[in-house]
């Protein structure tokens, strides 16, 4: 099963840009899950007047980057704050279920489209704090990283 990440805006060079590259390329480095790398679609911070039209077209455009064999969660301030081990179980099933691809997207600065939470299998949240969406995607790809090894039996994760 494929995995990406779909993203409002873009991260400029950086600590964080080098952070979520290193996790990338750790996640790229995992073999024999039956779990294919970690793509980035990054899609631009609309420039829309209002917030409701700001909101409606980064949601089309990150419904754009979802493939209609791939199954999508998001994560979202009002989501369900879950341990790593729910999240790597949720990725696990996700893949024995047979998707050909699973996407995580995460909403910009005005929030995420509810059209994409109401298609979304889970809703996950760091928290209830508003955080910046170049930490959230750092944290997001750390536990796609940590649910592959917590997959693999691997002692990154010492839950």
């Amino acid at each position: 099963m494929r995995l990406g990440l779909l993203c409002v805006g873009r991260l400029k060079t950086g600590p964080e840009r080098e952070l979520f590259a290193r996790y990338a390329e750790r996640i790229s480095a995992m073999r024999n899950l039956g779990l294919d790398g970690l793509a980035l679609r990054e899609c631009e911070e609309s420039r829309a007047r209002g917030a409701d039209a700001r909101i409606a077209a980064e949601g089309d455009a990150l419904l754009a980057g979802i493939g209609s064999d791939a199954a999508l969660a998001v994560f979202d301030e009002r989501g369900k704050s879950a341990n790593s081990l729910d999240f790597s179980e949720f990725v696990r099933r996700e893949r024995d279920a047979g998707r050909k691809a699973l996407w995580f997207a995460i909403g910009g600065a005005e929030g995420l489209d509810p059209r994409l939470r109401q298609k979304a299998k889970a809703i996950f949240s760091f928290g209830a704090m508003t955080l910046p969406h170049q930490f959230v995607r750092i944290m997001a790809a750390e536990q796609i990283y940590r649910a592959m090894t917590i997959i693999a039996g691997h002692p990154y994760h010492r839950g």
